[in-house]
């Protein structure tokens, strides 16, 4: 399977006007300096490579970046340690991102070759293959459905406020699933979606991360 690069992605997923943070896939240092520039800090980094499915394994995501200085050494220790982990991937640039705070989703698609595009929703990040905690759905499916499967998951208290936090935005979660589901059923010849992660609070839900496979 084909992996598609960081402006194909993006490209789909405005296609599709599923909300994606402010992003800028720079191809040198100086380009991520003036994106921070335009936006504004705090910021996150992150490796863009086909051939690196979990940055974090191979420090290839910063977080929490809220200078030029930290930028730069972001820049360098990303680059450094990818050198040391991952020496032959095919590097695409650097994204530099807008960070948004919030709790993390990851809406999924997987093409069944008996069901057809098949939906999972759960919580994000590294939680998704610890907790295996996800419902599926048969698409096409719609938002009355996304909220039940959203509901769903037994850990679904963490994004409806738990010990006195505000409660994150279900229905942009859901409109987002229902988004997917037409995606997937119009453009047949994607097989697999990973948004991973959704960041999530209580006034919006915006895709940081996506992978498309062809």
């Amino acid at each position: 399977m084909n992996v598609l690069n960081f402006n194909q992605a993006k490209e789909i997923l405005l296609e599709y006007k599923i909300p994606f943070c402010k992003s800028y896939l720079a191809g040198s240092k100086k380009e991520a300096l003036n994106f921070a520039k335009r936006t504004g800090h705090p910021l996150v980094l992150k490796i863009s490579s086909p051939d690196i499915l979990h940055k974090t394994d191979v420090g290839g995501v910063k977080i929490g970046i809220e200078n030029e200085r930290d930028l730069k050494r972001a820049f360098d220790e990303i680059l450094f340690s990818l050198k040391e982990k991952k020496p032959k991937a095919k590097i695409e640039g650097m994204l530099i991102q807008k960070q948004i705070f919030g709790k993390e989703v990851v809406v999924g698609m997987k093409r069944d070759l008996a069901f057809g595009p098949v939906l999972m929703f759960g919580l994000g990040g590294i939680f998704v293959e610890v907790l295996k905690d996800v419902a599926f759905r048969v698409a096409p499916i719609s938002k009355r459905e996304a909220l039940k499967m959203i509901r769903e998951i037994k850990s679904f208290k963490v994004l409806k406020g738990f010990r006195g936090e505000k409660p994150v935005n279900v229905e942009k979660i859901a409109e987002i699933i229902v988004k997917v589901s037409k995606l997937s059923l119009k453009e047949e010849k994607i097989q697999e979606i990973d948004l991973n992660p959704i960041i999530v609070n209580e006034k919006e839900a915006q895709v940081v991360d996506a992978r498309f496979l062809l």
